[in-house]
């Protein structure tokens, strides 16, 4: 009586397996690689972000290879200064994580709103602007993002890296916020540019 009781509980868990076995192809083995077993590895450097960079094709095929199985791709166009643009966006659990632009058939920025990503420094969205800079001048310029008052601020030694802090002001448009505002408000992307 007891092998019996073992065998029915074992057998849905044979059956899910043979089952699994059987669309085999539709696995992604790139998740049972031993660096993706604990989240994601991607990491903002000087370099690129993850094993993205300037040396990346701006290929569907070519960015997905290098993204984490936590990530799905599609692509769009917009307009840039007069021209038709080529662009994809990365979803996490479907809600966009990375925004991957490209020049001459290579990727030159990405745009990173996803939490879980940090840069080699550890920075990362919802970071303060307190925590990076003391003040804006020198730092950072006013910029639009999303219809939103936004200001770009270049991360400290780097020639690729730059914030994008957005919170609230009602000042006029173009001029920058007071140092006292800025404190408050946090990285909404982080920035890589060839």
């Amino acid at each position: 009586m007891k092998s019996l009781r073992l065998v029915l509980c074992a057998l849905p868990l044979v059956l899910t397996g043979c089952s699994t076995l059987s669309s085999i192809s539709s696995i992604n083995w790139s998740a049972a690689y031993p660096w993706n077993w604990f989240g994601s590895s991607f990491e903002v450097t000087e370099k690129g972000v993850g094993n993205i960079n300037a040396t990346t094709a701006l290929d569907q095929d070519a960015i997905q290879s290098e993204l984490s199985s936590d990530y799905r791709l599609r692509s769009g166009m917009k307009t840039e200064n007069g021209t038709i643009v080529h662009y994809f966006e990365a979803l996490k659990d479907d809600k966009l994580a990375m925004i991957i632009n490209g020049d001459k058939g290579t990727v030159n920025r990405i745009e990173v709103l996803d939490r879980d990503v940090e840069t080699d420094t550890g920075v990362k969205v919802g970071t303060p602007f307190s925590d990076l800079y003391q003040k804006a001048f020198g730092n950072c310029e006013s910029a639009v993002a999303d219809e939103k008052v936004a200001v770009e601020c270049k991360a400290k030694d780097s020639q690729h890296i730059s914030y994008l802090f957005t919170g609230e002001w009602s000042g006029p448009e173009g001029l920058m916020p007071a140092d006292d505002t800025l404190k408050n408000w946090k990285v909404s992307k982080i920035i890589w540019k060839q």
